[in-house]
Order: C-alpha cells, then sequence, then structure tokens
C-alpha cells in the first residue's frame, strides 16, 4: 500500500462553460430590456414601464399559458356579474356565456392533459373546479323557489 493520498483532479471546464453561459444569458436579457425600453419610448409610453403614454393604456400581458387561464376566467366571471361592466360600471349575469366560458376551459383541461407542467394543471384544474362551484351558486340562487 502506498502512503500516497490519491489526487483528485477538478475538471474545471465545465464551471467555465457555465459561467460563459451565465454571462451570455445576462447580456441576452440587458439587449432585451433595452430594446423594449426603446420601443416603449419610440410609442410614447410612460418612463415608469406601465405602457400608458400619459393615459390610462397598459401594456398587454406576456402570451402564457397563465395569461390564456386568466383571460378566460375572466370573461367567466364577467358574464356571471361577478366583475361589472367597466363602461356602465352595471353587473350583468349571462349565464349561458358563462357557461361557454367555464365549458371551453374544461375542453382546454382536457386536450392538454399529460402536456401541462403539475402548476399549470394545478391552476386549470383549480381555475374549472372554482367557476363550476361559483357557477352552480349562482344558478341554484336564481331558481325560483316553489
Amino acid at each position: 500500500m502506498s502512503d500516497e493520498a490519491p489526487k483528485i483532479i477538478v475538471d474545471d471546464d465545465w464551471k467555465a462553460q457555465a459561467q460563459a453561459e451565465k454571462e451570455k444569458l445576462a447580456e441576452q436579457a440587458r439587449a432585451a430590456k433595452a430594446e423594449s425600453a426603446s420601443a416603449g419610448a419610440d410609442s410614447g409610453a410612460a418612463p415608469d414601464g406601465s405602457g400608458a403614454p400619459g393615459g390610462g393604456e397598459r401594456q398587454m400581458p406576456a402570451a402564457s399559458f397563465e395569461t390564456l387561464i386568466s383571460t378566460m376566467t375572466t370573461q367567466a366571471l364577467f358574464a356571471m356579474g361577478a366583475i361589472p361592466d367597466p363602461q356602465t360600471g352595471q353587473r350583468m349575469a349571462h349565464m349561458d356565456l358563462a357557461r361557454h366560458h367555464i365549458d371551453m376551459l374544461a375542453v382546454i383541461e382536457e386536450k392538454t392533459k399529460g402536456n401541462l407542467s403539475k402548476e399549470e394543471a394545478d391552476l386549470l384544474a383549480n381555475t374549472v373546479y372554482e367557476l363550476r362551484n361559483r357557477y352552480v351558486q349562482l344558478t341554484m340562487s336564481q331558481r325560483p323557489t316553489a
């Protein structure tokens, strides 16, 4: 047996690659931020980045699965009267339209099964569940009592 300690060879090459990739991604993020800032300035957007040129307009949210679900949920809640009409301030109940939006979310849930992350699947399942419960509560409360 040898009294020499075993030599440990550390491959620092992967560290250099990881650092280079990190720096490249950071540079791309800075370039994208600078590009969006200059695009906002060209369009007359507010300096605070809100996209509002001085009025009340806002930037569009990023296109994502969460935004899709949020948009459809908002439409269903609006149709159920949970959200007042922004122009009139009145709450209107269009239960057939609300049911349509809920059914569309259920179609998305069925057609994307197995293709979503756990967070996306949970968001969709919980949203459909909550909207269905609210819909049932509202339709039950609107039925005439005999």
